[in-house]
């Protein structure tokens, strides 16, 4: 049952520190501001996590959504950073122009393999560059997340989830799945132990069409699998409303499915989106606030 109309859209990481960040996609990994929104309360799916204050989403990646995996940049005013857990073991990505960057900005990498550097975005979250052309349009080729049961999860992201299996390595425990042969992979590796999403938990966000979201819910009703945030419309101010429903695997990763045809119509790229962005920044007096009163900002 390979599900040949889903798609791998992005992965949703918080972050504490946008100034910093944004110079690691733009600047390190050579990605695009592809739209940015600002939001005066929480999410009604919980994009920017449990929290309900104002926050902001950007979207960066190396192309248009429509084709190309891309990061969700979630940030929330007046948290300064989120305790990382075991959850989360980096993005791969193909991109010798990545690996120069950094060089040249003297950020941090270290040789993990042949040709494969490990690095770290703002925030501890790891990056694993291979020093070549990318293969395809889009040098991100996979996302690789922590299970504690690697039979019990290919049974949820294969058999219910509909994901192809393109590896599978018994003797390392890990797999690599996919929906389509073109897209970003998902790679669950086994780790000893238990699976902690501390705070800086993120999400993975796949679409389908949206017919076959209520279907998806029924499944995972009748298979008793946890749904954190039952069908529900989001509204993007000025822009379309998309219908999602957010679930959780064996250990807990959060997953997001949308409906295809008015995410489609949202993720259009916005010209503006880096200028937005900027803007944003330098409308934040957040950082000058606490410094001034010599206070931390909180931690998520």
């Amino acid at each position: 049952m390979v599900m040949a109309t889903r798609r791998a859209l992005h992965f949703v990481f918080k972050v504490g520190n946008r100034f910093q960040t944004a110079r690691f996609y733009r600047d390190v990994l050579g990605m695009k501001i592809l739209r940015h929104e600002e939001f005066e309360e929480g999410c009604k799916a919980t994009c920017n996590g449990p929290y309900d204050g104002k926050w902001s989403k950007t979207m960066v990646g190396f192309g248009p959504e429509d084709d190309h995996f891309v990061a969700e940049l979630t940030y929330n005013y007046g948290i300064g950073d989120y305790k990382l857990g075991n959850d989360f073991l980096g993005i791969t990505l193909a991109s010798s122009q990545a690996v120069s960057n950094a060089r040249k900005l003297e950020w941090p990498l270290s040789e993990v393999a042949e040709g494969v550097f490990e690095t770290e975005a703002p925030g501890g979250y790891k990056f694993y560059l291979q020093n070549r052309s990318p293969p395809q349009s889009d040098p991100v080729l996979k996302v690789t997340l922590a299970v504690s049961d690697l039979q019990k999860s290919l049974n949820y992201w294969s058999n219910l989830l509909g994901m192809k299996i393109y590896e599978k390595d018994e003797e390392k425990q890990k797999a690599l799945l996919g929906y389509a042969d073109n897209q970003c992979r998902l790679e669950l590796q086994a780790i000893q132990g238990a699976v902690d999403h501390a705070a800086a938990f993120g999400r993975i966000a796949f679409s389908c069409p949206q017919k076959e979201l209520p279907d998806l819910e029924d499944l995972m009703k009748r298979e008793n699998q946890k749904i954190l945030t039952p069908l529900v419309s989001l509204d993007t101010p000025g822009k379309a409303t998309v219908q999602v429903v957010i679930l959780a695997d064996p250990d807990g990763h959060e997953i997001c499915f949308v409906g295809d045809e008015a995410f489609r119509e949202l993720s259009k790229m916005d010209p503006e989106g880096s200028k937005l962005l900027n803007d944003a920044m330098a409308a934040d007096k957040s950082d000058e606030w606490f410094a001034k009163r010599n206070k931390p900002k909180a931690s998520g």
